[in-house]
């Protein structure tokens, strides 16, 4: 494995966020709560040749971790030839998916056989209504179906994600819990967190870890923290009677310091950071015929001088608000966080 390249806070360059479609068949209100989007244009969209390229260029420089992400990945045709062409190179030791499970009990098992080692799925509530009103979807369903596939086809580790906002799902934490438990599966809770397309966002929603932890705590007593990977975005923990659960507190806790990930949307932007107002333009050279050597000399510098603390800097903000209102998202579609990627 190459030796990771470092930037100005010696965070390394290892783990790639790879958005291969900005669309999704969910509007969950923390993403894409509007009624209009301005889409990435179909011909910008990287191919699978193209996305290979560059995955193969940022393992050379140290990436060995990467992650499937959209809007929606299975939206994306053909998506197993994708993770074929990625899982086919030996320094990527992790691939994985983030996906919202509409679509994943059709594809789950083809994934799996393609090289695919692990998924994650969305999953804010185990009330349909919820969801409905939640996310404008009538198929949750579907999800849990989504999630039972993935665990019969057999991957490493099965993770459900849950965004915890005040007043629509935090009541359901431990509910949660024994879901994921009887899956063999873990849920993380996720802060709410005022990026891209969250423009309902407000402080008063957000739900923090120590909040989290209160109301587990209550319920099954002591809470053991777990010393894991400290660059993993979660903190995991373990109940009294075994079960473990993650908390990913970006909002009232960054992990800007030892964050080591960045993010490539489907056309080719290059995002250091989840809260980065511009990108780096990929597709640009890699289309008039740059040679690699070239590109990982670009993504290297880049890297080398990177000083984002984009979560860091919005805890600072007294009078924090939303981060982009909705006109400014349509002015540049790479701010939605549908076309970043969580």
């Amino acid at each position: 494995m190459s030796e990771a390249i470092r930037d100005t806070l010696s965070r390394p360059l290892a783990s790639l966020r790879l958005s291969v479609t900005d669309r999704c068949n969910l509007r969950c209100r923390y993403c894409m709560p509007e009624d209009d989007y301005v889409w990435l244009p179909r011909a910008a969209i990287l191919t699978f040749e193209e996305l290979e390229r560059l995955v193969r260029i940022f393992a050379g420089l140290g990436v060995h971790k990467v992650r499937l992400t959209g809007g929606e990945p299975l939206l994306r045709h053909d998506l197993p030839t994708l993770v074929r062409l990625i899982a086919g190179h030996p320094e990527v030791t992790d691939l994985a998916m983030t996906t919202n499970g509409l679509l994943l009990a059709k594809h789950a098992a083809d994934l799996r056989a393609a090289g695919l080692k692990r998924v994650t799925v969305s999953l804010d509530t185990l009330r349909p209504e919820r969801m409905l009103a939640f996310a404008k979807s009538a198929r949750h369903a579907d999800v849990l179906e989504g999630i039972a596939a993935a665990r019969a086809a057999g991957f490493a580790t099965l993770k459900l994600n849950t965004v915890v906002i005040r007043g629509f799902n935090d009541d359901e934490l431990a509910d949660l819990i024994e879901f994921a438990r009887s899956r063999d599966a873990e849920v993380r809770f996720i802060e709410y967190m005022d990026v891209g397309g969250a423009t309902r966002w407000t402080m008063d929603q957000v739900v923090s870890q120590r909040e989290i932890l209160e109301v587990l705590g209550r319920r099954y007593g002591p809470i053991e923290p777990l010393r894991d990977d400290a660059r993993a975005p979660a903190e995991r923990f373990r109940l009294p009677d075994g079960a473990t659960f993650g908390i990913i507190a970006s909002t009232t806790a960054p992990f800007c310091r030892t964050c080591d990930r960045s993010r490539l949307t489907a056309d080719g932007t290059w995002l250091l950071c989840l809260y980065a107002a511009q990108g780096v333009d990929l597709r640009e050279p890699l289309r008039r015929g740059t040679t690699d050597d070239e590109l990982a000399t670009l993504i290297r510098d880049t890297w080398r001088g990177r000083v984002d603390r984009g979560a860091e800097q919005r805890l600072a903000v007294v009078d924090r608000g939303v981060l982009y209102p909705s006109a400014s998202l349509r002015a540049d579609p790479h701010r939605e966080m549908h076309t970043r990627g969580g």
